[in-house]
């Protein structure tokens, strides 16, 4: 049986022209617009974009400006189109006094180019270039050379295009082009719908020559064919109908009727080759009649459809007789089968595989940048409610995942999950609050530092004692010269006794000897709680601190020997619950993220419908990551169930009980070593601030009768040079050697500061103890050669009796001497340490340092010796001075 080619080796297909338009000015009165109600600067800034809008509106009115290529005209159509939304909802364009009136739209019918359509609104100007948009996608589809793959791929995807368009005009731009304002017809909902229809026949005639092309099954080519037909019939049905039926010229009423017979017929051509295949030759002769009737009917009123088309038709009418015929005789001869009538065949099946191309994403305004910068209010409230929404739904959402990780938490703690899997391993976990309090107990040394710092309490101790010493040995020293100056002198020695100058600075030294003896007592209570708690303490010095926690044993017998089966069923459960934790925090990422890039703003600012529409719309695109939140909350729900029951279970096999009462034992006693260890801690921190004050306080002292003891120096000084004159001028008015009658303790005079030496150093080191500057011991007398011969200098007393200077010598003994030691810890901070005078030398005396916590019985009993060393401190113990810190303050 002959299989002829494609049926006919030219198809007809049909294109659109576009609508004309007449010119109009939209440059002024935007701007105009842009200037009285935003601004003359938003105005000025918006130049470019106001410009940008003129030429492609004059662009659109001479289409011999754009170029003559449809693809050209096709992305302006687009652009414009896209400018045409930034407008909408910046400009109201109305008869309106205070919108834009100053222009109308004007536009002519495609089909009827004597009829016009004038509107002083944008939804005509809308409705007209998406209009031309799809003519331009045929146009370039018609253009196409359908002859080689890569043209009738391109022809089939302009088609569907160009039904896009068309489909975009009749759902969003046809209907408000129309109500209340005259329209052309062209683009009406009703013409719309069929050149889409029309379109669409095309695009899936376009398949047909390729199925053809490719020589695809008789079966595959007929369902192809019928669905041609199917689009044609839609079309044709449409422009039979009002109002299109008054409107079209008849030649294409002709056309797409023609079309359709002819595809039907192909059809049943090609399904009678598949059923000439399988033998069914009465189906085969009962469809190629089916197809000679449709050409027929249709030829009867194909008055001024093309030729080509007719030719077309003609071959394929010759096929299916010459198919028919055979087929008759074959049936005839062999097959001798009944002819069912053509009611009872049943619809051939279709295949469409064309579509209209989906313009939304290419006439998606909401990136345009023109006018961006202009927002009216309206747009401006619209985005805060659609921000207020989805606000709401975040915070649920976030509530939600946050309520589930807080009741995993809850629900793991109270079944001690998975400390009590992880001790059994090995792996301890401790609370937070009691790591971190060992912690800081082990940085600064735990227990075993306390000995340490318990030193450093008696190194301060020693340090302030000696300079206690040091500073009353000085001052003793001067009291010392001071009354040996007034035996000497008698009545001559005028200025105050060095005991009355000196009472207040003893009296602070006797008060810092009481808190050194106050502070001892409280240094020996911290000594004894060092010792009496150093066990209770010993758990701080465990590193880690986790290995002083008990293990959960394995039961000693088992019956079924199943544990492992328990802990590890336990173990999974508890990973699935992590990996739902895991999922949780995923998901309220991607719900941040999800606001963070949804800006709605460009969409507000494009869309021509309500905004309610608009946000329903966007706001279902947070649907899917709820319904996951959902579905995870209640997996974790299922899945806590699962593990409390294994829990209870794993529980009684390991006896957990015991283990916990143990584990909480622990936890106690490390709380109260921290406890005490704080407390010692802080008492030792207390006392070394204490040592530290009181040194503070003895140096100013020291420094004060250092300042004193100078000063004192220099008008001993000056007392005896005055007395030296004094006595010269009287010897030379009475011709007698200058001298009181005294024999001289020396062969001369000593210097005028022999005794009034400049107060030593006070080493703040324990060097040694401080020797008395005058021995006492009897003057010999020296006889003196030259004029004269003085017993002893004008400024000596003559020395006492052995026995009174015994006497003098023993009350004069200092209370205590120095004792030689090495240099502190604390030496070269008392060394450096600098204290400006403070002692006015005019005040009253200060007391002598013998209050009645010194041993003086023990003193009066020291050998004379200035070097033997002095007893300890032999304070009287006494209650501690009524406050609340653990050592006294230095007073």
């Amino acid at each position: 049986m002959a299989v002829p080619g494609i049926a006919g080796s030219v198809n007809v297909m049909l294109a659109i022209h576009e609508k004309k338009t007449a010119a109009i000015e939209l440059y002024r009165p935007l701007r105009n617009y842009i200037a009285s109600h935003y601004s003359e600067r938003d105005a000025q800034n918006l130049e470019d974009d106001l410009e940008a809008v003129r030429q492609m509106r004059s662009d659109l009115e001479n289409p011999q400006s754009s170029d003559a290529l449809p693809e050209v005209r096709r992305d302006l159509l687009q652009s414009y189109y896209r400018a045409l939304c930034a407008m909408e909802s910046r400009f109201p364009i109305s008869p309106d006094r205070d919108h834009i009136n100053a222009f109308s739209f004007v536009w002519y019918d495609a089909f009827k180019p004597n009829k016009k359509a004038s509107q002083q609104n944008i939804h005509l100007e809308k409705a007209a270039v998406l209009f031309n948009l799809g003519a331009a996608h045929s146009q370039i589809a018609l253009s196409a050379d359908r002859t080689g793959a890569a043209g009738l791929k391109v022809a089939c995807n302009s088609f569907q295009a160009a039904a896009g368009a068309f489909a975009f005009l009749r759902d969003n731009a046809s209907i408000k082009a129309s109500v209340g304002s005259s329209a052309t017809l062209d683009v009406s909902p009703e013409c719309s719908g069929m050149l889409e229809r029309l379109m669409l026949a095309q695009a899936q005639e376009c398949f047909f020559e390729k199925v053809i092309g490719d020589a695809k099954p008789p079966g595959l080519c007929s369902k192809v064919a019928r669905q041609v037909s199917l689009y044609y019939e839609e079309a044709y049905a449409a422009l039979g109908a009002p109002p299109l039926s008054q409107h079209f010229d008849r030649t294409w009423i002709s056309h797409v009727q023609l079309k359709s017979a002819q595809f039907y017929a192909e059809a049943c051509y090609r399904a009678g080759l598949d059923l000439h295949e399988k033998e069914e030759i009465a189906q085969e002769i009962a469809r190629l009649k089916s197809g000679i009737n449709a050409l027929a009917d249709a030829k009867k009123s194909s008055k001024g459809v093309a030729a080509p088309l007719l030719d077309a038709v003609s071959k394929l009418e010759t096929n299916l007789n010459r198919n028919l015929e055979i087929a008759v005789k074959e049936n005839d001869r062999v097959y001798l089968m009944r002819i069912p009538p053509a009611g009872s065949l049943q619809p051939l099946p279709a295949a469409s595989l064309v579509k209209p191309l989906h313009m939304g994403d290419v006439l998606d305004a909401s990136k345009e940048r023109l006018f961006a910068s202009l927002v009216p209010d309206s747009s401006a409230k619209a985005l805060s409610k659609y921000t207020e929404m989805v606000d709401n739904i975040i915070r649920t959402q976030v509530e939600k995942l946050q309520q589930g990780s807080e009741i995993t938490r809850v629900k793991l703690k109270e079944m001690d999950l998975p400390d009590s899997i992880l001790a059994m391993e090995g792996n301890f976990t401790m609370p937070i609050d009691i790591k971190e309090d060992v912690e800081a107990v082990q940085v600064v040394g735990g227990p075993s530092g306390l000995e340490g710092e318990l030193q450093q309490l008696k190194d301060l101790k020693r340090v302030n004692e000696e300079l206690l010493i040091q500073t009353e040995e000085m001052l003793r020293k001067e009291e010392r010269e001071d009354a040996q100056f007034r035996v000497q002198f008698g009545g001559q020695w005028t200025r105050p006794q060095s005991t009355t100058l000196t009472k207040t600075l003893h009296d602070r030294l006797n008060k810092f000897a009481a808190n050194i003896k106050q502070a001892s007592d409280s240094d020996a209570r911290i000594e004894r709680a060092i010792k009496d708690h150093s066990a209770l303490m010993e758990i701080l010095n465990c590193r880690p601190i986790e290995s002083a926690l008990p293990i959960v044993s394995r039961p000693i017998m088992s019956l079924d020997g199943n544990e492992d089966a328990i802990v590890g069923a336990l173990k999974q459960s508890l990973r699935q619950l992590e990996t739902l934790s895991a999922q949780r925090a995923g998901l309220e990422d991607m719900l941040k993220e999800m606001k963070r890039n949804d800006d709605i703003l460009p969409k507000l600012m494009s869309s021509t419908g309500s905004y309610e529409d608009l946000f329903r719309k966007e706001i279902a695109k947070y649907d899917q990551i709820c319904e996951e939140i959902t579905q995870n909350i209640e997996a974790q729900e299922q899945l806590l169930f699962q593990i409390q029951a294994q829990n209870d279970e794993f529980a009684a096999v390991f006896n957990l009980e015991d283990y916990r009462a143990a584990r909480e034992k622990t936890y106690k006693q490390i709380a109260a070593a921290v406890a005490k260890f704080r407390e010692i801690k802080d008492n030792i921190n207390e006392g070394l601030k204490f040592y530290i004050t009181l040194q503070d306080a003895i140096m100013n002292v020291k420094q004060q009768g250092n300042d004193f003891v100078m000063t004192r120096n220099l008008q001993c000084t000056e007392m005896v040079e005055s007395m030296q004159k004094k006595m010269a001028s009287l010897s030379f008015s009475d011709g007698k050697p200058a001298g009181y009658g005294y024999q001289s303790a020396g062969p001369s005079n000593p210097p005028v500061n022999s005794y009034c030496l400049p107060p030593e150093p006070l080493p703040h080191s324990r060097s040694g103890a401080y020797s008395h500057p005058y021995p006492h011991e009897q003057h010999q007398q020296h006889p003196r050669p030259g004029a004269y011969s003085a017993p002893y200098p004008p400024y000596a007393a003559p020395p006492p009796p052995p026995q009174q200077q015994q006497q003098q010598h023993q009350q004069q003994q200092p209370p205590y001497h120095a004792v030689p030691m090495g240099g502190g810890a604390y030496q070269t901070a008392q060394q450096q340490q600098q204290h400006p005078p403070g002692g006015d030398y005019g005040q009253p005396a200060y007391p002598g340092w013998r209050g009645s916590y010194y041993n003086t019985a023990a003193q009066q009993q020291q050998p004379a010796a200035p070097q033997q060393p002095r007893p300890p401190y032999t304070l009287p113990a006494g209650p501690y001075p009524p406050q609340g810190s653990y050592y006294g303050r230095p007073q």
